[in-house]
């Protein structure tokens, strides 16, 4: 297959994954293309289609880095707010699990 088509192809797969959010197939292509691009590389100087084809995937693979860094933000902030408010959450827990919701008091 030629570089440009391979390039193309992990760039489709990128952009489903990506709009899939899809996480186990961003890791898996992330780790096809560190393998694929430096042997491609190698093989020869790139074409300017071949270059135009790499631009277009790297440029999704910032745009998935930045989606990935956004949800490990967003998972950050969220396993902060229930370290905050882990008391709160235990002292609710144990006054509602004082009562069976199905049985009256």
């Amino acid at each position: 297959m030629d570089r440009q088509r391979a390039l193309v192809r992990l760039a489709n797969k990128l952009r489903a994954a990506l709009a899939a959010d899809d996480w186990q197939a961003l890791a898996a292509i992330n780790v096809s293309m560190a393998t694929a691009l430096p042997a491609m590389a190698g093989q020869a100087p790139w074409s300017p289609a071949e270059q135009a084809a790499l631009a277009t995937l790297q440029a999704l693979h910032l745009q998935a880095a930045g989606r990935c860094d956004a949800a490990v933000a967003d998972m950050s902030k969220r396993l902060h707010d229930m370290q905050t408010n882990k008391e709160g959450w235990i002292a609710y827990a144990l006054s509602n699990d004082s009562t069976d919701p199905g049985t009256p008091a």
